[in-house]
This record gives structure tokens, C-alpha cells and sequence, in this order.
């Protein structure tokens, strides 16, 4: 185990079986000398640190589980649900030259279901990785704390984080075993690459609807030479494809906020232009996307590490659209008199 190679100290002493549910008789007998030695925990005395298994009254059918813990079992049986649930998400991000912004509603729709208005669709992995999800729910959750404890358990081995290149293959390499099966995974890791030594981890909360560039900021946009520095936006879906680009929607609102993206990202936008592009394009996504809606959660991702946008509701995204669309009827009417009377 990880902990193992770091404390150079056998703290897991092969309590488990050999084989992950064996008869747990014969093994309680080869490790009977071993229990009389074990650790006792300061606070209860008597209480041995290390636990064993449990014996199984069925524990046959499960001699013959795969060893790797990313592979799927063989004798996994698949429970067919009573009615299909389609799912819908509008996740979306891309590259600027003030660093990475990643946005995403905040709607679990299952079928035609509210399943929860309110949940968290982009999760941060370190100071300087963030994550967006689309997909089922239960499995985007648990291979995003799959990704974060191997990415914790590198950075105690080697002293150092690992890339956002390698962190996508790795987690490419771990979903690939899946593919064809019944999970349903896409996810778009956002963030940046530091240099070599450099240890800054500060996690920042902006609960202003805008903000200017601070003087980090400024400099965060000098990107270095290096092509391994700076900002890197990578999608990785659950049949272990793995592709690299500057602007990625995943999602049933994806063609939305496409269309809206397209049109007018730039790489020379402001911090405040790219924020508004981003909300606005979820917006647009939401509105005609039956499956996506309620709020729109937004993260920055610089050379300083990530930062998060306080939490907005569509709603007030949809008032300020319809006030843009009256100053400009309103202009076109005033220009209309005017040619009318000139």
C-alpha cells in the first residue's frame, strides 16, 4: 500500500485473505501468532488497530473476483431498471488568456424527473484541478473520489503532483476495462500545470458577480515556454477516450452552448467577458434543454490555483436577457423615428 512505501513501516500485515473472500477459518489460524503482537490504540487499550474479515456464509461465488480493483467482475449480474431514465446535464469549459474557466448548471434530471435542483457538477481533485461531470450521477461521483485519491496517493509517493496529461491518462487507463459495460462516465478535467518547485496551493472564494484581474492574475498570463506548463483543458469519457482541446460542452444543452461559444469566444477575452460568456451559454443551453436548469455554478483556474464564483440562479441570467433585449428594441425604435424624420 501506498502508506507502506512512505512510512517504510508494514502497517497493512496482510490481515485479508490472499484472495479477497476466502474461507476466513484457515485464515484466522495462519494469522493467530500475528493477532497476539498486534498495536493496541493509546485511547483503548485492548482494541487491536488492524481488523480482519469476516467469514461468509456464501462465500464461494466470490473465490473467483478479479484481482485488479479497476476491472469489472465477471460474475456481475445486471439488475434491468423498471423504466429507462435518459439523462441531462450542460457542462462546459474552455482556454483564455486569463487561464481556464469551467461552468455547469446544477440540474440531476432523471427521465423526466427533477431528481435535485441543486447539485455540485463541477468538483475541485487539488488546488489546481477542477472537474466537470456529466453522465449517471452515482458514477461520476465515485470515480471523481476514485481520481482524487490517486492523485493524492502519487503526490505522498513522488513528493510532487501529477500533470493534468497524466492525470487523464490515468484515468483513462482505469475507465478503458469498462467499456460496453453499463457506466456512464464523461469528464472534462480543467486546469493548470505548474512548474517544477513550485508548492503555492491557495484556494480562493469570489462572492462578487465580478471581479478584476488582480496582479497574480496579470502575471499567471505570461504562460511559460514549456508545453507541459499552463492551462490544459482534457476530456476523458468512460470508453477510455482521452482528447485535448481549448473549448469542450458535454451534455444534452451541449449544441447550445456550443452554438453560443463559438460565436464569440476569443482568446483575448477579459476575466469579465469570459465569466458572461460562460454564464451565458449555459443560459442559453438551459433554456431550450428541458434536462438542464436552476443555477449555474462557475470556477477560474489560473497559475494560482482555482477559484469559485458565488452561485447564481438562471433566473436572474433570464432577467437580465430580457432588459438587454428591451435597450435594444428600444434603440432600434429611437433609430427608426429618427431615419423618419431626417
Amino acid at each position: 500500500m501506498a502508506l507502506e512505501d512512505i512510512c517504510d513501516t508494514p502497517l497493512h500485515r496482510k490481515c485479508f485473505p490472499a484472495s479477497h473472500f476466502e474461507d476466513t477459518a484457515t485464515s484466522f489460524d495462519c494469522y493467530s501468532a500475528e493477532l497476539r503482537g498486534l498495536k493496541k490504540s493509546g485511547r483503548d487499550s485492548g482494541i487491536p488497530l488492524q481488523f480482519f474479515l469476516p467469514s461468509l456464509p456464501n462465500s464461494a461465488p466470490f473465490n473467483h473476483r478479479s484481482t485488479s480493483p479497476f476491472s469489472p467482475s465477471k460474475h456481475s449480474v445486471t439488475v434491468r431498471r423498471p423504466f429507462p431514465l435518459s439523462h441531462g446535464t450542460t457542462t462546459l469549459g474552455f482556454i483564455f488568456q486569463g487561464g481556464v474557466i469551467a461552468a455547469a448548471d446544477t440540474r440531476a434530471s432523471a427521465g423526466g424527473l427533477v431528481a435535485c435542483p441543486a447539485v455540485h457538477k463541477i468538483t475541485p481533485i487539488h488546488s489546481h484541478l477542477v472537474v466537470t461531470s456529466s453522465g449517471s450521477g452515482a458514477d461520476c461521483m465515485l470515480w471523481e473520489r476514485i481520481l482524487a485519491r490517486e492523485i493524492r496517493l502519487y503526490e505522498l509517493r513522488h513528493r510532487r503532483c501529477l500533470s493534468i496529461c497524466g492525470t487523464a491518462k490515468l484515468l483513462s487507463f482505469m475507465l478503458h476495462p469498462f467499456k460496453g459495460t453499463d457506466v456512464c462516465v464523461a469528464l472534462t478535467l480543467c486546469g493548470w500545470d505548474k512548474e517544477a518547485g513550485n508548492t503555492d496551493s491557495s484556494f480562493i472564494t469570489d462572492n462578487s458577480s465580478s471581479a478584476g484581474f488582480s496582479s497574480q492574475d496579470v502575471s499567471a498570463m505570461a504562460y511559460p515556454s514549456s508545453p507541459n506548463r499552463g492551462p490544459k483543458l482534457i476530456y476523458v469519457c468512460s470508453d477510455g477516450a482521452r482528447l485535448q482541446g481549448d473549448v469542450f460542452s458535454v451534455g444534452s444543452g451541449s449544441p447550445y452552448a456550443y452554438g453560443v461559444l463559438d460565436g464569440r469566444l476569443r482568446w483575448n477575452l477579459s476575466k469579465e467577458e469570459a465569466v458572461s460568456l460562460a454564464r451565458e451559454a449555459v443560459f442559453r443551453a438551459t433554456h431550450r434543454d428541458a434536462y438542464s436548469g436552476n443555477n449555474v455554478d462557475l470556477f477560474h483556474i489560473t497559475a494560482q490555483g482555482w477559484s469559485r464564483r458565488k452561485r447564481e440562479e438562471l433566473k436572474e441570467e433570464y432577467y437580465r436577457d430580457m432588459e438587454r433585449r428591451t435597450k435594444t428594441v428600444g434603440e432600434r425604435k429611437r433609430e427608426t423615428v429618427l431615419d423618419a424624420l431626417g
